[in-house]
């Protein structure tokens, strides 16, 4: 409303500023009407008196003039104030005023004059003495030429020069009367305008502030479900956190859906956004007002709960609100969802800190499918130098400095090598060899992790190959991350690498988490088929530690299964791990799949394997992560007949076994 006075204010100066040049217009005009009204009784005077009294012979009789009945009651009367002929030689010929008025003549008379003289009718306001009170009158004084047509002349002549005064009173007193009606209409319009421009600029105004209100709005809010959004959610969370108090503590959530790309995959984007908007408004209608929900983008929405005592008990209510059943387009639809939270000032009390840690939360909820967790520092593998790290991984892919290591498996029966596992090392410039636990984790967080499967497939497949030339059936083992598994082309882009290096696909073997297969099942398994159907052996990794349900590992094709090391470590002592490591080799006999034991560092951890009936051994008693120049001479030192150790066959320059001649 301030900005609409301002403006108020504003348009006022214009008006004024028309309002005075119309209005010295106005009286500028009048008084040349006025003047020309002077003119005309002049003119009206010298027809009627004067002109009659000049002969044919354009002479001029001034005594006549002077006794015109005429004339001389309108000097009597004081409708003429001065009563003046000039010859046409401009000598005065006749100067009359009232009774007891001196007539004056002045260099402007002469002026004004010879102007008549010369064919103008012209006219002047001035002061002229009357002889009675008040001593002076304004009059308007009117210089005419009296003209005659001579016979034969080819144009009139001049016969003389007449100049009236007439009383400027009356005239002024109309012309006032006339100029103080314009200026009374012309405040109504100029009133009437202003006003017009009030409502105008009113209604602009109101239009405008809805605009700038409406365009505020969409700044700070989500044009599809009209929660907050990022923005506002960010300096209401920054608000909240400067409040926070141990006794009025600040639980900040980040809300994930899982799976929701399927929704939009296979009913439409359309149809994903009705679902968010009905979970958007559950999610408004079931928290307080002092609360907020925002959508923070995509399927991700952030909460803000102040002043709650039991924020878990909270979120839990609001993850039960999410998973209630919803209809789009006529289906029922569940959507599940992954909730990590902070508690301020425990857990922080920056912004972007807290923010962040809530985000590391509900990842970990998403991986262990937990539902809803708190932060934990242990779990934060978000620091600001593996963020770094991430950063430079991008180059050292392409610049070299990533290296493989091979572990060896062997038959547990007989001690032949049957594959090699491959482990990713970072050969970084100034920090020296890295392990994959300092760079992996990150990586997986984002699409980076598919470039280095893709370069550790590559470079695995192409060593493989040229260990065939020792070791014929020798086949190489992958670690793949849940990201790069539930990718629509992983199973092609396998392919491709096989048929790039030239090796045959029974001799890869792609190891996959318990965590890969539960993160996105549906996936995970249209990704398998598709390796199984390519001819490619799949293994799950550290079996035992996921929650991977029996039913659906039995549809699964997979081939071998790898007993967590934390089991195979202590089995000797520990009477439950023994009891695990027996059901999973039983468990993986009854599927037809091998069984791999991990951790195997002592002989009699060996033996114990073997009695047990597990089919591989690998670990560091047979031996240790090795570069490939390395494996290579440990390949060449054991042979069917001795597979512990047989001799080394030289290497070429490069490190790789030569053809055979």
């Amino acid at each position: 409303m301030r900005l609409f006075g301002v403006h108020a204010a504003i348009s006022l100066i214009p008006v004024f500023v028309l309002g005075a040049a119309l209005a010295v217009n106005f009286k500028a005009q009048e008084r040349h009407r006025a003047l020309t009204d002077a003119e005309d009784q002049v003119t009206l005077l010298a027809h009627t008196t004067i002109d009659p009294l000049i002969n044919d012979q354009a002479t001029l009789n001034a005594g006549a003039v002077t006794n015109a009945n005429p004339l001389r009651g309108a000097l009597n009367d004081g409708s003429v104030l001065r009563l003046r002929l000039w010859s046409s030689d401009l000598h005065d010929v006749l100067n009359q005023a009232p009774q007891g008025a001196a007539p004056l003549q002045t260099d402007d008379d002469v002026k004004f004059a010879q102007d008549a003289a010369n064919g103008a009718t012209t006219s002047r306001v001035t002061t002229l003495p009357t002889g009675t009170e008040p001593p002076t009158e304004e009059a308007v004084v009117v210089y005419r030429g009296v003209w005659v047509r001579v016979p034969k002349g080819p144009t009139p002549k001049l016969v003389a020069v007449i100049e009236v005064a007439i009383p400027y009173g009356p005239v002024k007193t109309q012309a006032a009367t006339a100029l103080k009606n314009q200026y009374r209409e012309l405040a109504v319009g100029l009133g009437a305008l202003y006003l017009t421009l009030l409502v105008i600029a009113l209604s602009m105004s109101r239009g405008l502030r809805k605009e700038v209100a409406f365009n505020a709005f969409l700044a700070e809010h989500d044009h599809l479900t009209d929660l907050p959004n990022r923005t506002l959610f960010h300096r209401r969370a920054g608000a909240a956190l400067r409040r926070a108090s141990r006794d009025e503590p600040v639980a900040i959530a980040i809300i994930d859906l899982d799976r929701f790309k399927d929704v939009n995959d296979t009913l439409g984007h359309h149809n994903g956004d009705r679902l968010l908007t009905e979970l958007a408004r559950r999610l408004d209608v079931n928290t307080r007002p002092e609360d907020t929900v925002a959508r923070l983008g995509g399927d991700e929405f952030g909460v803000v709960l102040t002043s709650v005592t039991d924020p878990e008990e909270a979120l839990v209510r609001l993850r039960m609100v999410i998973d209630r059943e919803v209809e789009v387009s006529g289906l029922p639809l569940s959507v599940e969802s992954s909730i990590g939270y902070v508690v301020a000032p425990a857990d922080g009390t920056d912004i972007d800190d807290v923010l962040q840690r809530a985000d590391v939360a509900m990842y970990v909820a998403k991986a262990n499918h937990a539902g809803v967790v708190r932060y934990d520092p242990e779990q934060d593998d978000y620091d600001a130098a593996k963020l770094a790290l991430v950063a430079e991984l991008r180059h050292a892919i392409d610049g070299g400095q990533l290296v493989l290591h091979y572990q060896p498996k062997t038959s547990i029966a007989d001690g032949g090598v049957e594959a090699m596992e491959a482990l990713v090392r970072w050969q970084h410039p100034t920090r020296g060899l890295l392990y994959p636990d300092s760079f992996v984790p990150i990586a997986e967080q984002t699409d980076l992790v598919d470039r280095l499967t893709d370069w550790a497939l590559d470079t695995a497949l192409e060593d493989v190959q040229q260990l065939a030339k020792i070791n014929e059936g020798l086949a190489v083992a992958v670690n793949v991350s849940a990201r790069s598994l539930g990718k629509l082309d992983f199973a092609r882009r396998v392919t491709a690498a096989l048929e790039k290096a030239g090796v045959p696909s029974t001799r890869l073997i792609v190891e996959i988490t318990e965590t890969a297969l539960i993160t996105d099942p549906e996936r995970a398994a249209r990704s398998l088929s598709n390796l199984h159907l390519a001819g490619v052996r799949v293994s799950i990794d550290d079996f035992g530690q996921g929650q991977t349900s029996l039913g659906y590992l039995s549809k699964l094709p997979v081939h071998e299964l790898k007993i967590d090391k934390s089991f195979v470590s202590d089995m000797l002592v520990n009477h439950g791990h023994a009891a695990i490591v027996r059901s999973i080799v039983d468990l993986g006999h009854n599927l037809r799949m091998r069984v791999v034991g991990e951790g195997v560092e002592t002989d009699e951890v060996l033996s114990g394997l073997r009695v047990a009936g597990c089919d591989v051994a690998q670990g560091f008693l047979i031996a240790r992560p090795m570069p490939y120049g390395k494996l290579v001479g440990w390949l060449a030192e054991r042979t069917p007949e001795n597979p512990k150790r047989t001799r080394r066959r030289p290497l070429n320059a490069k490190g790789r076994v030569p053809a055979a001649s």
